[in-house]
């Protein structure tokens, strides 16, 4: 029996016909293998993981392997992202035990949930001496069987260190020492020659990226600007990036970003919307703004659901061939293009006979912009609709709360920067979607939802403070009181069930289902970490709002990581981005006028096209009810003016988006 089939994560739906027994996480599937005596084996991916598909045509869809399967374990299949304190868990104690993690992840727990044996991929069959799913599973089995006492043992050993303090308390947040130590630290592990941090496989430093956008504002420092520059160029010209129809990939498997590992993922693709947004705004760069609008409508264009939410992903594979979509041959471009523009392409867009991907096939790199940039258009062009005669990737349509609130942040400035009305109203349309479909009677928020039908998984704190990042840029964009309302409540949740009582958050509320241990990791990974989404989501509530408790807990925040900001940068980009918004204050602009008064709107464009390290903003006639920050800020001359603050003390008010822009800049 197979009891997938009313599941709301497609990763789950995929599996639904598997002859595998599969349960969903439940106390009910913990008791099922109490009851029968035998250990579960859980196994955790996602919709878009290339050898999570692999595993699961070699073994999951295979009768002999599925009949061991069932007569000696109970079988628990998870969808990583749908439940992310699950994956936290296991996954610590995978790299505990093996030294290395990934998906899919292949646990095998106790009854009680306490692991004894972690992986990964397993093949079906014995390759380079190790052996395959089914010997495995056979020695788990007879182990469990013969000697109990071990197995008992390694799954306490196992939970007692994943119950055991990984707080890195500090005294205070990052100060200005401490970040150009970060920057001294963070630049010894520059790729000059490539771009990005380390080796390879290479993936996106989206929060760190953003992280050097704020330092250059703050101290001019060339290193930070290099680094944020050679690396937003690198990956928009690799292979990295989708040239024919804009958003990234998650990782390049090599150094210097030619071949991607090629699912989409709408979580890398709103991070970095917002760095290329930012670095267009701060430098000019028109590299910058290119790719800000081809990602924003690979946004609207691809993951946009029926409902207004955006899809989690688009899978590597398409007809079982990894990246069959995306690459190309030289002969594949002439039958697109003809031998003239066919042979011309090769050379623009790096497609050589050899083949930089596999199979004598290349990804599409544009190393150096055309000339003939009319030529290039309608060549482009030509490609794009050959390939959409493809097999197309499948999509993981399922919403998931934080990384909608990371694209409802992007979309809501790029809108406003870019003066795309369209981006605006899809940031509003999502937030519209999460605010009327995730916050369930109760008033708690919820984690995913799949064609209109909420999910079962209660939000984590990523959620809470990701939705709050972008409720909060929609007010600073529209200035509707609404929003900040909403990001108010979801941060009171955030200090009232997520706190761990020395100034950091755990993962999952304190009323959360319990798990072997609680998950709490402070450090960025492929988003920010729930504890530095919070730091910053209430260090800007704070500014909107003028609240001592929201500040002193997003201090608090940054000061329990502050070791980690200082040691590894690299994995505490997004908790600098929030520490040097303290370090600007950050500045708070209330802008005020009639709804109509052009000066108004042109005042509002100068604030949101600033580099000012976190600033926020409302705008809105005297008074506007709901907003704190248009308290008491009369109009100048009978028209619109802005306030230039800090800490709600601000300076003169100003009529001139010229003053403005240089007040928003000056030093605190």
């Amino acid at each position: 029996m197979n009891r997938l089939a009313a599941a709301t994560s497609p990763y789950l739906l995929q599996h639904k016909d598997n002859p595998v027994d599969w349960w969903e996480w439940s106390a009910e599937a913990f008791e099922e293998a109490r009851t029968r005596d035998v250990p579960v084996l859980l196994s955790i991916g996602y919709s878009a993981c290339h050898w999570c598909h692999v595993m699961a045509h070699e073994s999951f869809e295979d009768e002999a392997t599925a009949a061991v399967m069932n007569e000696q374990f109970v079988n628990i299949k998870v969808d990583r992202e749908e439940r992310p304190d699950i994956d936290a868990v296991y996954m610590e104690a995978t790299q505990a035990m093996t030294g290395h993690g990934g998906w899919p992840m292949t646990c095998v727990l106790t009854p009680d949930g306490e692991p004894f044996f972690t992986g990964t991929y397993f093949p079906n069959t014995p390759r380079h001496g190790s052996p395959s799913f089914r010997q495995l599973l056979s020695a788990i089995t007879d182990a469990w069987r013969e000697r109990r006492a071990d197995v008992a043992k390694v799954g306490a050993d196992v939970v007692a260190h994943l119950r055991s303090s990984r707080s890195l308390t500090g005294g205070r947040p990052p100060d200005v020492a401490a970040l150009d130590r970060a920057m001294v630290a963070l630049s010894k592990e520059f790729d000059a020659v490539r771009g990005g941090f380390g080796g390879a496989p290479k993936f996106p430093p989206s929060m760190v990226l953003e992280w050097l956008l704020r330092n250059h504002a703050r101290t001019g420092d060339p290193r930070a600007l290099t680094m944020l520059g050679d690396t937003c160029e690198a990956m928009a010209r690799g292979g990295l990036y989708d040239q024919l129809g804009g958003g990234f990939a998650r990782y390049s498997v090599d150094a210097g970003w030619v071949v991607p590992h090629f699912e989409k993922m709408l979580y890398d693709n709103a991070l970095l919307l917002r760095v290329y947004l930012h670095w267009h705004r701060q430098t000019g760069s028109a590299l910058g703004r290119r790719v800000a609008l081809e990602t924003a409508g690979f946004l609207l264009d691809e993951l946009r659901t029926d409902e207004g939410g955006f899809a989690s992903a688009l899978d590597a594979d398409s007809e079982g061939v990894e990246g069959k979509f995306y690459a190309w041959t030289p002969a594949e471009l002439v039958g697109a293009l003809g031998p003239g523009d066919g042979a011309w392409a090769a050379e623009v867009f790096e497609v050589t006979k050899g083949g930089t991907f596999e199979d004598g096939a290349s990804t599409l790199q544009l190393l150096s912009d055309p000339t003939d940039q009319v030529r290039f258009a309608n060549v482009r062009n030509r490609l794009a609709a050959a390939r959409a005669a493809r097999v197309r990737p499948a999509r993981d349509d399922k919403v998931v709360t934080s990384w909608n609130g990371l694209a409802i942040a992007a979309l809501a400035e790029a809108g406003a920067v870019l003066d795309e009305p369209p981006y605006l109203d899809a940031a509003r349309a999502a937030a519209e979607l999460i605010r009327d479909l995730h916050h369930d009677v109760d008033g708690r928020l919820l984690r995913t939802s799949l064609a209109g039908r909420v999910g079962i998984p209660l939000a984590v704190l990523e959620d809470h403070a990701d939705l709050a990042e972008g409720y909060l840029a929609l007010h600073c964009v529209t200035g509707e009181a609404q929003w900040l309302r909403l990001a108010g409540d979801l941060l009171d949740q955030v200090l009232t069930r997520f706190g761990d009582g020395r100034g950091g958050f755990f993962d999952t509320a304190s009323d959360a289902e319990s798990l072997v241990s609680r998950p709490q990791d402070s450090t960025d990974n492929a988003t920010p970490s729930g504890q530095s989404a919070a730091a910053a989501a209430l260090l800007s509530h704070s500014a909107l709002t003028g609240s001592a408790t929201h500040r002193t807990a997003a201090e608090a925040a940054l000061a329990s990581s502050a070791r980690l900001a200082e040691r590894a940068p690299r994995y505490a980009g997004w908790l600098l981005v929030a520490a040097e918004a303290l370090q600007a204050g950050p500045v708070e602009v209330a802008i005020v006028g009639s709804d109509d008064d052009p000066l108004r709107a042109a005042l509002h464009r100068t604030a949101l096209s600033s580099a000012a390290p976190g600033a926020v903003m409302s705008v809105g006639v005297p008074d506007t009810a709901g907003v704190p920050l248009l308290a008491d800020r009369p109009l100048l001359d009978e028209g619109a003016a802005a306030y230039v603050c800090r800490g709600f003390v601000c300076r003169r008010p100003v009529n001139s988006p010229d003053e403005l822009a240089e007040l928003m800049l000056a030093s605190p």
